[in-house]
């Protein structure tokens, strides 16, 4: 669902022994990336049927490619079975949460994700430094999360401003929420993005290893120069879900 993001999680510094990719590769990644935009932008637009009909369809497509990854992984077929039904049921609850939080939180969600990635990429490819877990994912930096965790508060932070003052020019005065001020609620935001974006490369982390265990790159190669639908929404999947328990609870967006 994030698919209209640069880089994908983890590419801030490239491994070693990767080959460059050629110019040409970049153009197709670009057009991909312009083609995925579109999509989401027009199902973003439209909302309803055609918002959840996307949904749907991605969650069923990244269910596939966890599917064939664990039957790469998985020793015996008992252990296949229940490794459907654990990515059934964290997958299914991706797919809930995101039509659950419709609307400016589901914008803000996917905000979360490109800015997280778009963040890790450039910081970690401009400072580099100590790995995080170079088993599982040998490109990831801890600059490149601090970098991540830094553009997700700032996008959350001036969304939340936006919508705020938005409101506040809508309605003709200050607005009084749960958060109290303003600056208050904007705090809030920033925090909640900058933690929102450790869960999103955590997700990322989870689909790095289940390669890693698989021997693969990608999860598929169905979208050129991106490898699969997994590929770009490993860090929606479980921001979404934990947006969506604290939106149940807090009532937000409601």
């Amino acid at each position: 669902m994030a698919g209209a993001s640069p880089p994908r999680h983890g590419e801030e510094l490239a491994a070693p022994a990767s080959p460059q990719r050629p110019n040409g590769d970049l153009a197709v990644r670009l057009a991909s990336a312009a083609v995925m935009l579109a999509i989401l932008g027009f199902a973003l637009w439209r909302g309803g049927a055609v918002l959840i009909g996307l949904i749907v369809a991605v969650g069923l497509a990244v269910f596939a490619e966890y599917a064939l990854l664990v039957r790469k992984i998985a020793t015996n077929d008992a252990r296949w079975a229940a490794a459907l039904v654990a990515g059934a049921a964290y997958i299914g609850l991706g797919v809930l949460a995101l039509i659950r939080i419709r609307g400016e939180l589901l914008v803000l969600v996917l905000g979360i994700v490109i800015f997280t990635d778009t963040g890790a990429f450039f910081t970690g490819r401009a400072l580099g430094g100590p790995r995080i877990a170079p088993r599982i994912s040998p490109s990831k930096t801890w600059s490149g999360l601090v970098g991540g965790m830094i553009a997700a508060a700032l996008w959350c932070a001036v969304f939340v401003g936006v919508i705020w003052a938005a409101a506040a020019r809508l309605y003709g005065g200050p607005l009084q929420s749960g958060a109290g001020t303003p600056a208050a609620a904007i705090g809030i935001a920033a925090a909640a993005g900058a933690a929102l974006a450790v869960v999103a490369q955590a997700g990322d982390f989870f689909e790095s290893w289940l390669k890693r265990r698989a021997g693969v790159k990608d999860s598929s190669r169905l979208i050129p120069g991106h490898g699969g639908i997994f590929d770009r929404v490993d860090g929606v999947l479980p921001v979404a879900i934990v947006v969506g328990i604290v939106n149940g609870i807090s009532g937000w967006g409601h």
